[in-house]
């Protein structure tokens, strides 16, 4: 029976530890998080929620730790299917030589329908409530993230030549204009402009795609200085930096989220700056296709938002992204050489808060605050493999947790419980996903 002395809310959770991330360094020991609809509506004492509130679903989590959903700023969620086609090669090479080609046989609607749900279920098991998308078809990926419940950013393709999703940037901006139209005030799905890079589009494009960001007030997501090579190959074309150049142009801003970054110097980082762009960050990828190392230590001191993504399982191999969270600390040291660098907390913030700013969503998502959106994750930490527990931010960031993520709401709902995806079918995406490995292995070795 209903107590009319409390009040009623849809969902109760009750943990050993919390970390809002907002404040910063704060670790929360028994506290609860009250629910009603999709937002937080309080974060109290266990004792203070259990006298105030009531509700017909509670939780208990006597060995977890609750935080904000991880935000993975970008990735190519549908080659999931292509992981481990293509290893031990210079980013030149497996794109020229090994993934374009498999893209122009292989890649259909049915294609990335198969892949973006392989992509989805691995990021849900592994802690993950929002990424940033950016491959062809993306009206398909938008159906499969409205059907699992995940929330995403979809940066739509935009090149100079035909692909299998269109036949050039008039046709991709069209097209994405118009998803862009169709999503506008969406609750899980937002649209972005995704300019592939500078060797892959002209200026005269990119001046198109800066007026259409300012005027749709549209976030813009593009592969920047991803390697010294496009550096060179620019300044030998141009005399111009790629990042110069898009500030010339007027992209660098706000909304515009600059993948990958590994080659920057004291200009570039002034740039990025002085315009309140974003870095995203992909540590392992970069690492995979030794493209560089992003001077993360450096850009958060000079004041550059630095988000965190896994790039897409075909240079990584995997969507886990407590696992980037894990490489970017250790590896933020040794650029930096300093071990005082990029410490636990701050390597959180670049999967949770950074995230949500380098995508726009700061006020609804990345820390847990009353009013936010209640995209949470839990991870049990009990595991023996983890103990003792000083310090449970220090567990999560220096230790492999990714399979320890129990449960995940995102909006308060659950799709995540006890390691079981409760709105995808494990088994067809398996199956699926097996089916195509299949094919692409028959037909390479027919071709052989």
């Amino acid at each position: 029976m209903l107590d009319p002395a409390r009040q009623t809310v849809d969902l109760l959770l009750f943990p050993r530890w919390l970390v809002p991330i907002v404040p910063a360094d704060t670790i929360l020991e028994h506290a609860a998080i009250a629910i009603e609809g999709d937002r937080i509506v309080a974060i109290c004492s266990q004792q203070e929620a259990r006298q105030r509130f009531q509700s017909g679903r509670t939780v208990e989590l006597p060995e977890h730790v609750l935080l904000p959903g991880l935000i993975n700023a970008h990735g190519h969620a549908p080659m999931s299917l292509f992981k481990g086609l293509a290893n031990d090669k210079p980013l030149s090479e497996w794109l020229q030589e090994d993934i374009w080609p498999a893209e122009e046989r292989w890649v259909n609607r049915d294609f990335v329908a198969d892949g973006a749900e392989l992509a989805i279920a691995e990021m849900l098991l592994s802690g993950t409530t929002f990424f940033s998308d950016m491959y062809f078809f993306p009206e398909i990926v938008a159906d499969s993230v409205r059907h699992s419940g995940i929330r995403a950013q979809l940066a739509f393709p935009i090149l100079d030549f035909p692909t299998v999703w269109g036949s050039g940037p008039d046709h991709y901006i069209s097209m994405g204009t118009a998803l862009f139209d169709e999503y506008k005030n969406h609750s899980l799905v937002n649209i972005a402009f995704g300019p592939h890079a500078t060797y892959t589009i002209s200026s005269k494009q990119l001046e198109r795609v800066a007026m259409l960001s300012e005027e749709l007030q549209a976030a813009v997501q593009m592969h920047i200085h991803e390697t010294q090579l496009e550096v060179d190959q620019a300044l030998q074309a141009s005399g111009v930096r790629p990042l110069r150049n898009l500030r010339d142009i007027g992209l660098l801003n706000p909304r515009m989220q600059c993948v990958h970054a590994c080659a920057l110097n004291d200009e570039d980082i002034e740039d990025l700056a002085l315009t309140s762009s974003h870095v995203i960050h992909c540590p392992e990828s970069n690492l995979k296709l030794a493209s560089g190392f992003c001077p993360v230590a450096q850009l958060l001191e000079q004041g550059v938002n630095v988000a965190l993504g896994t790039d897409g399982a075909a240079s990584n191999n995997d969507l886990d992204l407590f696992g980037e969270i894990h490489t970017a600390a250790l590896l933020g040291k040794g650029v930096a050489g300093d071990a005082s660098a990029l410490p636990a907390f701050q390597a959180l913030e670049l999967a949770t808060i950074n995230g949500a700013r380098a995508l726009g969503m700061e006020r609804q998502l990345g820390s847990l605050e009353v009013g936010k959106l209640a995209d949470i994750i839990a991870v049990k930490i009990g595991d023996i493999r983890l103990q003792p527990v000083y310090n449970p931010v220090s567990q999560l960031v220096y230790n492999q947790v990714s399979d320890l993520v129990s449960h995940v709401w995102v909006g308060g709902k659950a799709l995540l419980e006890e390691r079981q995806l409760l709105t995808l079918d494990s088994d067809s995406i398996k199956r699926r996903a097996q089916q195509w490995s299949q094919k692409i292995t028959g037909a390479n070795h027919e071709s052989n």
